[in-house]
Formats: C-alpha cells, sequence, structure tokens
C-alpha cells in the first residue's frame, strides 16, 4: 500500500494547493455530451490497476470537477476547504465504522452526544435529543414525522386515510417540506404555503388567517416551520411570533435553520433566532455556515426520548443489546448503517472553539455587507431585496434596450462557462437576479472585488 499513497497524496496537495491559485478555473466546463465523450466511465468485464484509476482521479475527476474550494465559489449555501475537516473524513473512512450501536462506534458515539449536547444548548433545548442525519432536508423530514406521531400517536402503527393533518411553511420555504408531505402520507395538497413580505419574511397575519380558514373546514393544523436562513434571500423569519401562534392552536413548531441555525454562534447575529428555545424542533447544517465538510446535518428535538419513541420498532435484538442503551444511537435513528458525520465537526469545534467559529461567522457577514455596499454603488448593478444575511440578491441593469432578464441569464451563463467565477441565479417576482452566497470563511475583500470585476467584465462583452 505505501507505493499507493505515495502517488496519491501528491494529487491530494496538488489539488489544494491550485485551489489558492488565481490562475485555475472554478470548473473547466464542459457540456454533459462532449465531457461525457471524453471520459472512459464503461466498467468492463476485467478489472484496472490501481495507477489507472489515479489518472482517472487526477487527470479526469479532478480536472472537471467543480472547486467548491476556491475562492470564486459562490454558487451554493456552502464552499471552502478546511484540512480540519477534512481529515475528519479522511479518519472516518479509514475506521469505516457505523453510528448504531456503542459497541461498533465507541468513542464516535460520545462524541456525538458531546456535539449534539452542545447544539441543544446554544438552541435553548436544555434536556433535549437529537441525532445526525443525512442532510436538512431529512431533518426537515424527521421534524414532520415527529409531529404527525405527536399529534396521533396510532398513526404508527395503523397508518391513515383520508388525512385531515394541514401543515405551514411560507413561500421561501425549502421544498423538502413538500416532499415529506409526501412521504409520510399526509399529502402536498395539505402543505399551505404563507405568503412572505417584500424581504422574504413569513406574514404572521397570513399564517393565522390559513390556520382558521383550515379549521373552519374541519382540518387539523398540526404543524408549522419558520425558517431561519432561506434558501434565495437568506431570510430569518419571525420566530416568536410564529411560536405564540403555534402555541395557540397546539401546533408543532420546527425551525429549518438548515443554514441559519449557525448564527448562534455569534453574540452580534444570534438575536436572528431570538425564540429558537421556544420551538419543538430545529434543522441545522453544519457544512454550511460551519464549513463542514457534506454531509454534516443534524436533527434536534426539545422533548427527550420521544425520537426513540418515534423511530425504533421490534426485530432489533441481534443490534442492540440494552446494555450500552444510552449510547446505541441507532435507536433514535431512522437509519441502520450511518456513516459517522460527527467527527469533522468535532475536530472543527475544537479547533476553532467557540469564539474562533464567532470570529470566522462575524467575518462572512461583513464580506456579505461589503458585496451590498458594492452593488449599490455601482450604477448598472440593482439591488433586488435588501440583504438580511450572506445573500445578496442582485442584477445587471444594461445601458441597452435588451431584457433584462435575458441579459442576466446570459451573464450568469457566460460566468459559468469562463470558469473564473460560479454563481447561481433565482427568480424573484418574475425577475432573474444572481444570487451571491458568502460563506467561505478564507475570502477576503479581494476576493469579493474579483467577484465583481468578473461580472463587469463579462456584462461589458454582453452590452
Amino acid at each position: 500500500m505505501t507505493p499507493f499513497f505515495k502517488k496519491l497524496f501528491p494529487i491530494i496537495f496538488k489539488y489544494i494547493e491550485e485551489n489558492i491559485q488565481q490562475d485555475t478555473p472554478v470548473v473547466h466546463f464542459e457540456t454533459h455530451d462532449v465531457l461525457k465523450s471524453q471520459l472512459n466511465l464503461a466498467i468492463g468485464e476485467e478489472g484496472v490497476s490501481v495507477d489507472e484509476l489515479l489518472m482517472f482521479i487526477e487527470n479526469q475527476y479532478l480536472k472537471y470537477s467543480v472547486r467548491t474550494g476556491h475562492r470564486q465559489f459562490f454558487n451554493q449555501l456552502f464552499g471552502g476547504f478546511s484540512s480540519v475537516g477534512f481529515l475528519g473524513d479522511v479518519v472516518t473512512s479509514l475506521t469505516n465504522t457505523s453510528m448504531y450501536t456503542y459497541e461498533v462506534a465507541p468513542v464516535a458515539a460520545l462524541l456525538e452526544k458531546e456535539v449534539l449536547n452542545k447544539m441543544l444548548s446554544l438552541v435553548g433545548f436544555k434536556h433535549g435529543d437529537g441525532t445526525f442525519v443525512t442532510g436538512g432536508s431529512n431533518a426537515n423530514y424527521m421534524a414532520l414525522l415527529c409531529a404527525r406521531n405527536k399529534t396521533d400517536p396510532t398513526i404508527k402503527k395503523r397508518g391513515f386515510a383520508n388525512s385531515a393533518l394541514v401543515l405551514f411553511v411560507s413561500d421561501q420555504a425549502h421544498y423538502s417540506f413538500e416532499r415529506a408531505a409526501d412521504l409520510l402520507g399526509i399529502g402536498s395538497n395539505n402543505l399551505v404555503k404563507i405568503k412572505t413580505d417584500n424581504n422574504g419574511q413569513m406574514m404572521v397575519d397570513e399564517l393565522n388567517k390559513e390556520i382558521v380558514r383550515h379549521l373552519e373546514q374541519g382540518k387539523k393544523p398540526f404543524f408549522v416551520a419558520a425558517t431561519a436562513g432561506t434558501t434565495v434571500l437568506g431570510a430569518f423569519d419571525p420566530i416568536d411570533e410564529i411560536a405564540q401562534l403555534a402555541k395557540q392552536y397546539d401546533m408543532w413548531f420546527h425551525i429549518d435553520g438548515a443554514f441559519g441555525a449557525s448564527v448562534l454562534l455569534s453574540r452580534q447575529h444570534k438575536y436572528l433566532l431570538d425564540g429558537s428555545e421556544l420551538a419543538d424542533s430545529l434543522t441545522w447544517d453544519a457544512h454550511k455556515m460551519m464549513g463542514a465538510t457534506l454531509m454534516c446535518s443534524a436533527f434536534l428535538i426539545k422533548e427527550p426520548n420521544f425520537l426513540k419513541q418515534t423511530c425504533a420498532v421490534g426485530g432489533t435484538e441481534y443490534l442492540y443489546h440494552d446494555e450500552d442503551e444510552c449510547y446505541d444511537l441507532g435507536q433514535i435513528s431512522l437509519q441502520c448503517g450511518r456513516r459517522v458525520d460527527v467527527l469533522k465537526l468535532w475536530l472543527l469545534w475544537k479547533h476553532y472553539g467557540d469564539r474562533g467559529y464567532e470570529a470566522c461567522i462575524d467575518h462572512v457577514f461583513e464580506l456579505a455587507k461589503y458585496a451590498n455596499q458594492q452593488v449599490a454603488e455601482h450604477p448598472n448593478l440593482e439591488l433586488m431585496t435588501p440583504t438580511q444575511s450572506l445573500n445578496i440578491c442582485f442584477r445587471y441593469r444594461p445601458n441597452s434596450q435588451t431584457d433584462i432578464n435575458t441579459f442576466n441569464l446570459a451573464l450568469r451563463e457566460q460566468l459559468r462557462r469562463s470558469g473564473k467565477t460560479l454563481v447561481n441565479y433565482a427568480i424573484i417576482k418574475g425577475n432573474v437576479v444572481i444570487r451571491l452566497v458568502i460563506v467561505n470563511f478564507e475570502l477576503s475583500k479581494t476576493d469579493i472585488d474579483t467577484f465583481f470585476a468578473n461580472v463587469l467584465s463579462v456584462a461589458k462583452t454582453l452590452s
């Protein structure tokens, strides 16, 4: 194995070093047809050598993959590269264990309990529980599952038909709620999307009207979700006000903090989650604003022991033997086999500490303000919504009579194909906007300047 690693490590080192070089593209863009023709993807009857595999990794896979650690990658709600997080992933694969029992994952089970208790404390769930899941979507699914079973404990065994249950989310909420309603048999027609204001925040008076309307129809409102950091606008719903309505109507109150829950680590910005302790559950993606590698998501719940009540079933005696019951974490998970996602987060948190993370989060918020200022000061750039966190939604206004939406779609596509900058777009009230998301801790104002220079350069060629 030693010759193998001697060849592998230089490939890794080269890739990491290239990420910070200015002339390295974020992506070597090719259409899927062209790329497929260039890659030898077929699996034959006979195997190939390890050297051939390393050549594929270096010269094809890494070459054409998007460099999410690049300082011009602004495409998603995650970005950057952490050597400490990478270490966690390497050791996780090296040990190759699963999180279902203390017997096979003793240190990992202790770490997961420790990290979850830390997160629960920050949210305000003093005696709560939690589990790591395979992404924020699955955490939202868990919330809806718990709420369903809490509303009617008999559903778990008898199932139901013609459900009268109704859930409420904002019209800016993540699509995972609609998918969860489908999977749980509640039905996507029983998901009600509440209007948001110009900031993208749920309008609580509209929520109240919809709850009353559905009660009058004989429905059972049972679940409402606030979003703490919406996908497009980065908006934070009014948690306190939604919590009051949830209590008034005896509804499960969930916070989708997949993106924004990490602000709890910042004394300056944690006000955005004021009232989080009033929720029944919360989603938290550490692979977003905490810089962990994908995936690193937690589902947190206020009521102790309810996760086990919800997830545990019979026929597991072969696996769970009672002696380590409180650390047999498979009992509070929908999965049996589950990757050790906690190690990378524990290593990162141990490395940064609370204050180090606070400094990082405050830093990216300051960069978002700086980017917002860059838009405001340029005559051809237009801010499309107020910047509330780390999402800056803007567009370029050409001097010509060109259709603005068509122009901005072309602008974004040209940026993507150039490899100089990768940034996404969204549609807000019929308008195409460039959605700049700043989450990479390693970014500086120079990187933001480079981003806007690239945008303006491409816009000039299109004008």
